[in-house]
């Protein structure tokens, strides 16, 4: 819509949908970076017990960094760095890091960058209206086990002056990156069959919210469709003030039962939706990549805490670096659409894993064009020395510590996830 349009506009058409998407497009000239991590969070001396998030928000301390903290339905804390130029991102966010991982510690609690819980059952706790609402419509175990027992990096970046060209780079990597931090492959203290199980669970989900929006074509186009059909997950019918440190909004929320999608309520509804309500259903619309007026890459299992900068600093070099993507898209283009092999596979697959290599190697000479300090380039070559030459995504080595007659994986829990 227009720059003048308010919440209460009515949507009428798909014209208008349109206009909406494209708003989510619009070119953005600077080079910012965002990133959002989550992390699931274990007692030391217990580690198959759940953590209520009361007891992590108790103990975390003021963060330097100035990043968000955030809980998930089922009690993930996420921190949401500031955004900015790749090296200020990364040093404020793992400074909030590493004053959060010190104070959990020193609770006895433990901070885990995994993808996908290896050893709990899902257990939600925070009980907001869209999250009812939003349970009732996923269902389980899968949409139990997306709100309670996932965990992901979140990379979000500046659209740049050619929209389209970063939004086609973003879906033509996502197998390759995928596969190169698969993080996910225990539930239940057991291998699932998928070097990213968290992407396995996404995949059952609703398939109208979770697959990814066509790319090639013209994105504002495509996103348009996308929202149009969408089934509607919940309506909003009132909005209160904010509440307690569990609510970030007081809306109540009425679940949408009968498959409709938001092309049948403009046809069919007596009042039509608001761009309030068309804001809303975009925000339940979960695909690989969801643009916002900046493009938020959502296909990245989460990381160990000391090495997430790898994952943010790679993804952002090969996205926003002309010299960088055209060497990853050649080697990425065979790849492209494998979704479900990578998230399965992961770098076991050699198509995959030389791909990846050859995405490393762009990435790691776009660094320091992109003002990335040593030290983090550094860290890029190692992980991709100990995961990517020899095809082994970070996945194998949670694999290891479940098989065998040790089965460390509770002692790996209680030490931070050192291996």
């Amino acid at each position: 819509m227009t720059g003048l349009a308010t919440e209460n506009t009515l949507i009428r058409n798909a014209s208008d949908v349109e206009a909406f998407a494209r708003q989510c497009f619009l070119a953005s000239p600077g080079e910012q970076v965002g990133v959002e991590l989550e992390f699931l969070v274990f007692d030391r001396t217990a580690p198959a017990r759940q953590v209520p998030w009361t007891r992590i928000a108790e103990v975390l301390p003021p963060l330097p960094g100035g990043s968000v903290v955030t809980f998930e339905p089922g009690g993930q804390l996420e921190l949401s760095g500031p955004p900015g130029p790749l090296p200020d991102a990364i040093t404020r966010l793992t400074a909030d890091v590493d004053a959060a991982r010190g104070a959990l510690r020193d609770a006895g609690l433990v901070l885990a960058g995994v993808g996908l819980d290896p050893l709990r059952p899902a257990w939600r706790q925070l009980r907001l209206p869209r999250y009812e609402a939003m349970a009732e419509f996923l269902g389980r175990p899968y949409g139990a086990l997306m709100m309670c027992s996932t965990a992901s990096i979140q990379v979000n970046l500046d659209l740049g002056t050619r929209p389209a060209t970063r939004w086609d780079r973003t879906h033509l990597l996502g197998p390759v990156l995928v596969a190169a931090f698969a993080n996910s492959p225990l539930s239940g203290s057991r291998p699932c069959g998928w070097m990213s199980g968290r992407q396995a669970v996404w995949d059952r989900l609703d398939r109208t919210r979770t697959a990814a929006v066509p790319a090639g074509g013209d994105p504002a186009a495509d996103w348009a469709e996308y929202l149009l059909d969408a089934r509607l997950m919940a309506v909003r019918e009132a909005t209160g003030s904010p509440g307690n440190p569990e609510s970030s909004e007081d809306a109540r929320y009425r679940p949408v039962r009968d498959g409709s999608t938001f092309r049948d309520r403009l046809a069919a509804s007596a009042r039509p939706p608001t761009l309030a309500d068309l804001t809303y259903h975009a925000t339940t619309l979960f695909p690989p990549v969801r643009p916002r007026g900046w493009l938020e890459i959502r296909y990245l299992d989460a990381q160990h805490p000391a090495s997430w900068p790898v994952c943010a600093a790679v993804t952002h070099a090969l996205v926003t670096d002309d010299r960088a993507a055209d060497a990853a898209l050649a080697a990425a283009e065979p790849c492209a659409g494998m979704w479900q092999r990578a998230a399965r596979r992961g770098l076991a697959d050699p198509l995959l894993r030389r791909a990846a290599e050859s995405c490393f190697r762009a990435a790691l000479a776009a660094l320091p064009r992109l003002g990335a300090t040593p030290a983090l380039v550094c860290e890029v070559a190692a992980f991709a020395n100990r995961h990517v030459s020899p095809g082994r995504s970070p996945a194998a080595d949670l694999l290891n510590l479940a098989g065998g007659p040790e089965r460390r994986l509770p002692d790996w829990l209680a030490q931070e996830g050192r291996i």
